[in-house]
């Protein structure tokens, strides 16, 4: 009886070794390409956020501060205020 095991003119295990093999390396290498020369690119389909802030905007820097407990939630309000008042809301950033 012939099996995949079997040596003597057959193909032996390496039948379905070869597959897996070549579907690991396939997964490798794209693993690695998607940390390493994609990382930080986006994708041109991708929407961006702007609800949120960004940068080093001044709405950005007290909402940081605010978060690491630098300031406390009234002098974040105060600030937040005066800003919205110089500015102006251009729908980015701060709690409605």
């Amino acid at each position: 009886m012939q099996t995949l095991a079997h040596w003597d003119g057959g193909p032996g295990p390496w039948i379905v070794l070869f597959p897996l093999i070549w579907a690991a390396v396939i997964v490798g290498a794209l693993t690695l390409l998607r940390r390493t020369l994609w990382r930080g690119r986006r994708a041109p389909w991708r929407a961006t956020d702007d609800s949120r802030p960004s940068g080093d905007s001044p709405i950005a820097i007290i909402g940081r501060r605010f978060a690491s407990g630098e300031i406390d939630e009234d002098e974040y309000w105060r600030r937040l205020s005066v800003l919205e008042e110089q500015f102006g809301r251009s729908g980015k950033g701060g709690a409605a």
